[in-house]
């Protein structure tokens, strides 16, 4: 395949997802579009929490202050 195939088929890929959402009503319109997690359900704005994350740390290495 060619660039311009993939570009064709990611293009439909999106209308068809746009078209399957325009038959639906405004509140189902807008659950759909939170986008869950296809195993087990939790809100996108949940994804990438990494809660083993060191913002201290982050922030002495972000300045400049070493480890």
């Amino acid at each position: 395949m060619k660039d311009r195939d993939y570009l064709w088929c990611a293009l439909n890929l999106a209308l068809d997802r746009e078209e399957e959402l325009a038959r639906l009503c405004p509140s189902c319109r807008e659950r759909a579009e939170r986008e869950p997690c296809p195993v087990c359900g939790a809100p996108r704005e949940d994804w990438g929490v990494n809660a083993g994350f060191d913002w201290a740390r982050y922030a002495r290495l972000k300045g400049g202050g070493g480890l």
